[in-house]
């Protein structure tokens, strides 16, 4: 491997090539903080006049391009592409503010287009981004227009937001200096160290060589950089190359799922990592012992390699699966609970035994976490070990509802759980585990009339924050000591919640019989029968723990 490290400016970085960020890395990621201290940095080169060294640029060069008389190198961004991304999007802002009446800046700013937007039957850019799917970046390079609302993805509302901030701070640069300095800076002011390498077995190494001095790179880069170098050292010819094109789908499939939801691809990194243990283990690992765990299991062999990558996808893909169920929202924020859930799922149990494994599992971690309030220390290494045992033993369905219940033990019997509740206030700092439990209150009083649950009406209650759906069936201005107990408390579509807002119960009775939600619906009778006083709600608030009591007993 030939290392020839250049150290470039801004302007001679960008001069002669064309960037391409490949879809097997991760979107555009940096926010505000990362921006305003890119800002801050080209703030204090004009206050010092020190030009600012800003980081290391990783590239991989794929061919050459012929547009109109010029050549350009045609490289992928390995590292660096979230700070170049943000360069041209800011040196786009500064082209649009540049005023065309000027001839000195109507010079300048004819040069910035020619550089981003390459004049050829496509109108090239300069960078290709990966995973912008509303053309968020392409369109502002080109136009200088991006549509503030137009984005389905969090990398694309980054973009968006790198545009604005990018604007913001060129008009602030302008009321304390020019335009034309701003250029200056950003041309040959800001330098960066750049590694343009013809190998991509090099590309990895490399990557792998700047990232291991504690820089902000993630654990999960890091293992798919190792992963790629890995099959560069173990193959060969036409067994590499299909190798690499799986392994580089594999990843595109990983970051399309994450998107950047960091603590998404974090845990899958961890749960993979712990699973490949060769004993039973009592925690889930470090993100970096699991990148570690998860290198030594790759080994050297190409299906180890290949396999090693489906299993961290495999766990990628049901951890957003768990996510995506808002109706379990309660209780999956407790980290060894969510691995023993991503066990079962990627166990692949037939149908029936997954659906009855996951109901046990969903009903246990309620009834420890939700109704039991314990802490999120408690109970790591049983769902760990049980965990662990379901993906690498062969636990029958049955085997694994048993460990699962006898998970809580004596200490979270139902009814010493009961014992120890308070009910008087299920509002402040509960509203998920209360939305949870209406809900399965919901259930029960629609299967004991015979009914099916209004699907739509609480597709609506779980896409929200479970505060917005909570009603307070004597409104919270009336101050009334029970306000917040449990039996004045029922679920409403968020919209009919705030419609309603400090409304006595008398006059909520229409929108309560019309709200789709059978629970608020017997609300309605009991006020339109007696009106509703302590009495009810203590009424109320037994009938709901009796239900938790028989629900929720082993």
């Amino acid at each position: 491997m030939r290392l020839d490290p250049k150290h470039y400016t801004l302007a001679q970085l960008l001069q002669g090539r064309l960037f391409r960020i490949p879809d097997y890395q991760r979107p555009y990621a940096w926010r505000k903080q990362q921006r305003d201290e890119l800002f801050s940095d080209i703030e204090e080169v004009q206050e010092t006049d020190q030009d600012h060294f800003m980081a290391t640029v990783v590239a991989l060069v794929k061919d050459r391009r012929k547009i109109v008389a010029d050549e350009y190198t045609a490289v992928d961004l390995v590292d660096g592409q979230q700070r170049i991304t943000t360069l041209i999007v800011l040196l786009k802002a500064v082209e649009q503010a540049l005023d065309l009446d000027d001839k000195v800046e109507s010079k300048i700013r004819s040069e910035i287009k020619d550089l981003l937007v390459k004049t050829d039957d496509h109108s090239l850019l300069l960078l290709q981004t990966n995973h912008d799917s509303t053309n968020v970046f392409a369109d502002y390079i080109r136009s200088g227009a991006y549509g503030a609302n137009a984005h389905t993805t969090e990398a694309e509302r980054n973009l968006i937001d790198a545009c604005m901030e990018c604007q913001s701070f060129v008009t602030r640069w302008q009321k304390t200096s020019t335009l034309i300095d701003l250029v200056s800076i950003l041309r040959n002011r800001l330098s960066m160290i750049y590694h343009e390498l013809t190998d991509e077995a090099s590309v990895y190494r490399v990557f792998e060589v700047l990232n291991s001095r504690g820089l902000d790179v993630k654990q999960v880069d890091k293992v798919k950089s190792q992963l790629m170098a890995l099959i560069f050292s173990s193959a060969k010819g036409g067994a590499m190359e299909e190798a690499l094109d799986e392994m580089r789908e594999i990843w595109r499939r990983i970051y399309r799922t994450v998107g950047l939801r960091g603590t998404l691809a974090d845990q899958a990194l961890r749960f993979a990592g712990t699973l490949q243990l060769s004993y039973i283990p009592n925690r889930i690992l470090s993100e970096e012992d699991a990148a570690a765990e998860l290198i030594r299991a790759a080994g050297k062999d190409l299906p180890s390699i290949i396999k090693v990558a489906r299993i961290l996808e495999s766990i990628v893909e049901s951890i957003d699966k768990l996510d995506q169920n808002h109706r379990i929202k309660a209780v999956t924020s407790v980290m060894q609970a969510r691995f023993a859930a991503t066990c079962i799922d990627i166990r692949k149990l037939a149908a029936s035994d997954a659906l009855r494994t996951m109901k046990a599992w969903e009903h246990v971690t309620f009834l420890v976490y939700g109704l039991g309030g314990s802490d999120k220390r408690k109970k790591v290494g049983e769902y760990t070990r049980l965990g662990h045992e379901i993906v690498n033993g062969s636990m029958s369905a049955d085997a694994i509802c048993d460990r699962l219940i006898a998970i809580p033990g004596s200490d979270h019997h139902i009814d010493k759980v009961l014992a120890n509740a308070d009910w008087s206030d299920c509002y402040s700092g509960w509203a998920e585990p209360l939305r949870y439990i209406l809900y399965r209150y919901e259930e029960h009083l629609s299967s004991k009339h015979g009914e099916k649950i209004n699907v739509g009406e609480w597709k609506k209650i779980w896409q929200q924050d479970p505060s917005k759906s909570i009603e307070h069936i004597t409104p919270q201005s009336s101050n009334r000591s029970f306000i917040h107990q449990l039996g004045n408390l029922t679920m409403l579509p968020p919209g009919v919640n705030s419609s309603l807002r400090d409304k006595s119960p008398a006059d909520k009775i229409k929108a309560y019989e019309d709200s789709g939600i059978r629970a608020t619906r017997h609300v309605a009778a009991v006020v339109r029968k007696e009106g509703w006083k302590a009495k009810n709600v203590e009424t109320r608030t037994n009938e709901i723990i009796e239900f938790i009591r028989e629900e929720w007993s082993l």
